[in-house]
This record gives structure tokens, sequence and C-alpha cells, in this order.
């Protein structure tokens, strides 16, 4: 544990530091139950390259283990919910994994995942006799060894997340928390309490904790912070969490601000919401008019950060920054400088479009795990990376994104790579050619819609949803399908996505916000 829980621990031992749908526990409870499974992982996950995968379930149980794992440098892998079995199979023999926690809702897939690619221990909590092959929870926690006092000094290991790949492969990145990884997972522990961006008082998690912005509460946990989880996101819940536990930061997406603005007013007014000190906006980019109205409404709290898993914050913008510079994502954050690039990755003057880059020092650029040809197309020149986006940037230095050039889609603040869906709807006997594309969504700001050319007579489109849910996570699958005779191509012989794009956006733009 920290330094920082073993404080609250010792002079506030009965006050509350972690929440979720099912309870709750003290610092005396939580530094207890880190230190067991610290212990646990030390003696499950021993060697240097090995990792433990954690289902980002929204239970205690998930930060926990996260928390304890980085206290005492074991690499842990957010793994997500939702995963299929071959999916789950697939990264957990491409990081290394060597056990995996899990929850009753994901034990089935984690089972199948682990039998396939040959990992020994299953933890499971929630459960009080998961069966053979796993151990629960407590059960775990109870066998656990003491820890060794020189463990802080193991080599830090940052959390490893995945994402889509344009290959229809995930790949690993490890979440930059800081730009300096420092020798000691003591040391490591301190620079990312020290660097968190979040207020003291409690900490709201509202979106699901296998992504990098809701596991930015495990820094706030570590500082010796209360974080409040909710299991699932339902809009009055989150204004009622806010008013009970006096909230003061939370994380949001544009998909939540829009949920939230669709509640009737008398029930918006029935919470008091002025514990609220930040919400750090994050995932997509959000439409003006819905970011205005959560200003109007919660106050200037807002914090919107761009940015990636695999590069940190690249930008950053207040509220009353945004006001004056609507639709910006901010200024460059040091040691970053933004440079937008023409075809010819030629630095372009200010307020010309071309593709964003970031220049950065030696050593702080993305780099993907096991994957160095990925790692290398991520950068158009030296030291110069890009996340795949288009814009520009005005003569005060904000930066502004007008399109993309990667084939993603961003749907409800996550990152979709239609490549994944194509890979798998293209090996049904009934498909000759998919191309999947984002199109407009009023909820989730993109969805994935797949045109189908068909090998004879169109199959039923729920044929081909029940045959994609089989094989892939449900964010993946796509929420519709059009049949063709033909899909457009390029002059190179290249599906060309932004063509395809076009029509359902009505204009040149072809990402929402």
């Amino acid at each position: 544990m920290t330094s920082a829980i073993r404080t609250r621990a010792r002079e506030t031992p009965d006050a509350i530091a972690l929440t979720d749908d099912h309870g709750s526990r003290n610092w005396a409870e939580v530094a207890d139950d880190l230190a067991r499974i610290a212990g646990a992982l030390l003696a499950t996950a021993p060697g240097a390259g090995d990792r433990v995968s954690v289902l980002g379930e929204n239970v205690l149980a998930t930060l926990e283990t996260h928390a304890a794992a980085l206290t005492v440098g074991v690499a842990t892998v957010a793994t997500s919910r939702q995963l299929r079995t071959n999916e789950l199979a697939d990264q957990y023999a491409d990081a290394g994994v060597v056990a995996a926690v899990s929850g009753r809702s994901g034990l089935d897939a984690v089972r199948a995942a682990a039998g396939a690619v040959g990992v020994k221990t299953i933890v499971v909590h929630g459960m009080s006799a998961p069966g053979p092959d796993a151990i629960a929870w407590s059960d775990w926690l109870a066998s656990a060894p003491p820890v060794p006092p020189d463990a802080g000094l193991r080599p830090p290991h940052p959390l490893l997340v995945y994402t889509s790949g344009t290959t229809g492969r995930a790949r690993g990145a490890e979440v930059k928390w800081t730009l300096d990884v420092p020798g000691t997972a003591d040391e490591y522990v301190a620079a990312i309490t020290a660097e968190s961006a979040f207020p003291p008082g409690a900490h709201l998690v509202v979106g699901p904790l296998q992504h990098n912005a809701p596991l930015t509460s495990l820094r706030h946990l570590l500082g010796g912070q209360p974080v409040v989880v909710l299991g699932k996101f339902d809009p009055e819940a989150v204004l009622r969490l806010i008013a009970a536990h006096r909230v003061t930061s939370t994380v949001f997406v544009p998909t939540h601000m829009q949920r939230l603005l669709a509640l009737p007013e008398e029930v918006r007014d029935g919470y008091d919401l002025s514990s609220l000190q930040l919400v750090s906006q994050t995932g997509s980019a959000c439409p003006a008019d819905v970011k205005l109205a959560m200003i109007e409404w919660f106050g200037p709290v807002f914090v919107e950060s761009y940015g990636g898993s695999e590069s940190g914050t690249l930008c950053r913008i207040d509220s009353k920054e945004w006001l004056a510079h609507r639709g910006s994502v901010g200024r460059a954050r040091p040691p970053y400088e933004v440079v937008v690039l023409d075809e010819n990755h030629q630095p372009l003057p200010a307020g010309q479009v071309g593709v964003l880059g970031f220049q950065a020092p030696e050593g702080r650029g993305p780099r993907y795990h096991a994957d160095p040809e990925k790692t290398a197309k991520a950068y158009l020149a030296p030291g110069v990376f890009t996340l795949g986006d288009v814009g520009y940037v005005d003569d005060e230095g904000y930066v502004y994104i007008t399109d993309r050039i990667a084939d993603m889609v961003v749907s409800g603040g996550v990152n979709l790579y239609p490549a994944e869906s194509e890979r798998v709807l293209a090996t049904h006997p009934g498909v000759a050619a998919v191309a999947v594309i984002g199109v407009p969504h009023p909820d989730l700001g993109e969805a994935l819609l797949a045109l189908v050319v068909p090998a004879g007579d169109a199959p039923d489109p729920a044929e081909l949803e029940e045959f994609a849910r089989a094989r892939l996570a449900p964010y993946k699958v796509p929420r519709a399908y059009e049949f063709r005779s033909e899909l457009v191509l390029n002059a190179m012989g290249k599906l060309d996505k932004k063509a395809m794009r076009a029509p359902y956006w009505g204009g040149d733009r072809t990402i929402t916000g």
C-alpha cells in the first residue's frame, strides 16, 4: 500500500474509502485488502514478464487488484468484460498472461480462453464456490503469503490496455500516466499519484473499468482519496451518487453528457451537484451544443483532454478557454509540440488543415506491445507521431480536429477499428465482400454500419448479427447491415471508406463532433 493509504488507515480507519453497487470498504479494510492482494499477486505472478488479466467489471475487486499490483511491480492487463473467448485468448497469448481475475459474469469466457492458451490460475470474486478449475477471491487472499519488505523496489509495470487495430487484431499499449517511468514500483506510484489531476474528495467512476479514463481513479485511490464506482451507467444514478457522496470529480464521455441532458428537468433539478469541482471530458469529440448545455447546468467545471492510452494527454482545455475557442481540444501540453503536416509530411502554417502530428522527446512517443510495425506506423517522421486525426492550429496555438485519417470509429467514447468486424463478417459463407463504416448516431455519436456484397442471395441481417455476436464483443458488432452490388474502391483498388461514409453525413466532414 502507499503512505497515503497507511495514513488514512491509521488516522481515519472507519471513513469510507471505496464504494460500489454492492457495498463499501473503509480505509482500514482497504489497507488490509491491498496487503493481502499484493502478497497473492506476487505468489501468482512471480516472474518479471508475468501478467495478470483483470476483467474490467465495475466492482471494488477490479480497482483493488490493479492498485495492489502497481505497488509491488506486478503487471496487470485491463481486459474488456465484453470480449468473446477467441478475443480473450488472443490477448492472453499476446500479453503473456499467467492468471486471470474475473467476476461471475465473465467467468465462462475466461475459463474457455484460459484453457485455450494454458493460463493456470483463475481467481473469481463474487462467488464462494467457482468450481474446480478456479479459486474463490476469499480463498486466494486467505492463502496469500506476506509481502516481502523490498517488494516496492521491484521494477514498475504500468497497466497494459488493449486497443482495436487496423489489421483486425487488438494491440496492447502501456498506460502513460507519467512521461518518465522511475526505476522502482514505489517511485512509480509516487509519481502517478503526485500528478493526479483530480481534486481531493470522492471521485465517481461511471465508465467501464477497462478503459484508461475510468482507470485514472486508481491514482486517486492510491493517493488516499475515496472512490465511488457505479456498476452500470444510469444518468439519474450519477446525479444521486454525486449528491450522496459529495463527489468532487468524475469523467464523462459525450454520450454520458447527452443522456444526462435527456433527463426530465424536474429530475435534473432534484439533486445538489454543488460539490463538483472537476469533470474530465474525454473519449470523443463533443457536439458544441451539448457541451455548452452541460457547462450551463454543472458550471465551468469541465476540462477536456485529447490524447490516447498510448500517448497520454496531448492537449487540454478548460471551460473558460473552450467558451472563447469553441470546438477546440486545447493547446498542446509540454513536453509535446503540435505540428500540422501536408500529404508530403511538410509543416503547414496556422489555419491550414492537415494531419495532426505531435513532436515527442526521445522515448516518450507511443509504443505498442510486441508490435514494432504498428509502432512504426504511428510516426510521420522521426520523433513525430499521430493519433490519426486531421485538423488545424489557430494563431494562438489552439488545436481543432476536423476529420480522421485512421480507419477508426469512435462510438460512445470507445475507439473501434472496422477491420475487426470486417475480418469476422468476411468469413460468413453468405458474404462476398464487406466494408464497415461509421455513420451518425444520435446517442453514441457514431455507430458501425456494415455494407455487404452478398455471395448469391442476400443473407438475413439477423443471421449476420448473430454470427458476429458469437465472435466479437457486443460493442464491435455493427448496428445495421445494408446490401450492395459492389463496394466503392479508390484509384489504388482499395476500399474508399470516406466516399462510402459521405452520403450518411451530408458533407465533407465524416466524423461526429
